[in-house]
């Protein structure tokens, strides 16, 4: 397993230092935002400092701002494998998942079908559900309750020469549950429909590569791969000109401006790049003959998939030694390859808030709730319960931290009178 140097990603990572309660924070909720590097707070502050105006002026900071747009494709088309004309920004996932849904249903028919999952973030479901007033089918595939994963013979049973479009998320952000992404492709393409892939969890976890992939559409967000609030989605070309946006009329007609309604944020695009320079810089320590910066993001990313599943290794068995406590998903270190280091639980005399609040006095920060993948918890039979604990691991974590964790709800499940 390459080694990462933790003291200095620790060191980019400001919000790191903090202490609450006098506990130094332990910053466990990534699957609902990362924390930033400096860099990208620095990058985000210089642009509105120095640069702060609209595009196709012809003024000097208006030309910043056209070419700064410019930069940020090229550094999202690097960090996903793609063509930077295959970029398109918007505010978050779900607005830009709305917008090709609702240029994907001007296309369809009555009887067209389309299927989502029982593991998917709302936000790739309702998008799709909100097509049935047009007479659409939507279906939806099940998953295996035991350790949370997609049934894909029933996935498979699903897809059929109706169906023109497969909704389906890279990875759980509710279990942590990696889907064959690519098998899953290969169904949709043998029936002639098109695929639109949730990678929001996934994108800080692992590398993305959308021309092997061969999906059609694929959204993320900065937000969750240590960069500000800024959408982004991939789309094959021919699709991004073929399909036609709900746009106002003196916006661009060219791929990729035509479906990037209003305003960008640009400040939040000089943090983009910053981001995406970060991991670069990450994976040239690794390999300093990593000179392009593809290369470079693809050694990163593999890196810290290796080491986030080395700190899986240390958590999910232990979780499992803690009395009363509950886990759902995969917990057979065999299978660990398919599944992120964003682990959900209950533990005996708590609901999930009250665990989260008494994480939270400890300097412990963690998500409770359904997280928006609320057919997920749902199908679990936990949303009258609270939902579940979230904790969600990323490469500036530490196994010290991991044992901090432990500790303290060993120590909870213990003494409950405690929390």
């Amino acid at each position: 397993m390459t080694v990462l140097d933790l003291s200095w990603i620790r060191a980019q990572f400001p919000a790191l230092r903090q202490q609450i309660n006098g506990h130094p924070v332990l910053f466990l909720d990534g699957p609902g935002g990362t924390q930033v590097p400096q860099r990208v707070i620095d990058a985000i502050t210089n642009y509105l400092l120095t640069a702060n105006a609209n595009q196709h002026g012809a003024f000097a900071t208006s030309v910043y701002t056209d070419a700064l747009v410019n930069q940020a494709r090229a550094a999202v088309a690097d960090f996903l494998g793609c063509d930077a004309g295959e970029v398109v920004f918007g505010a978050n996932m779900t607005t830009l998942t709305f917008a090709i849904s609702r240029a994907i249903g001007r296309l369809l028919q009555a009887g067209d079908e389309i299927v989502v999952t029982q593991l998917d973030h709302d936000a790739n479901v309702s998008p799709w559900l909100a097509l049935k007033e047009r007479g659409v089918i939507v279906r939806t595939a099940n998953i295996h309750l035991e350790d949370c994963t997609l049934d894909l013979v029933d996935l498979e049973r699903q897809i059929t020469p109706r169906t023109k479009l497969v909704a389906i998320g890279y990875a759980s952000n509710a279990v942590g549950t990696i889907n064959n992404v690519a098998q899953i492709i290969k169904l949709a393409h043998a029936v002639g429909a098109a695929t639109f892939v949730d990678a929001v969890h996934y994108a800080p976890h692992g590398l993305i590569n959308v021309r092997s992939l061969d999906c059609d559409f694929l959204v993320c967000s900065a937000y969750k791969f240590f960069g500000p609030h800024v959408g982004i989605l991939y789309g094959k070309r021919e699709h991004l000109a073929r399909l036609y946006p709900y746009k106002v009329l003196p916006a661009p007609n060219e791929v990729p401006c035509r479906w990037e309604t209003g305003t960008l944020n640009f400040e939040g695009l000089a943090g983009v790049v910053a981001c995406i320079d970060y991991l670069a810089e990450l994976g040239r320590r690794i390999i300093s003959t990593a000179t392009d910066r593809r290369q470079a993001l693809m050694t990163a990313m593999v890196a810290i998939q290796e080491y986030e599943r080395s700190l899986s290794d240390s958590l999910i068995p232990h979780l499992l030694e803690i009395p009363g406590l509950t886990l759902y998903g995969i917990q057979n270190p065999a299978h660990f390859v398919w599944r992120t280091p964003t682990i959900a639980f209950r533990l005996a005399g708590y609901s999930p808030a009250e665990l989260a609040g008494a994480l939270g006095d400890r300097g412990i920060f963690a998500w409770h709730g359904h997280f928006y993948a609320l057919n997920l918890i749902q199908h679990l039979g936990l949303e009258a319960r609270g939902g579940l604990l979230r904790i969600g691991c990323t490469h500036y974590n530490t196994p010290e931290e991991i044992y901090r964790l432990l500790h303290t709800l060993h120590e909870l499940a213990v003494h409950p009178v405690a929390a």
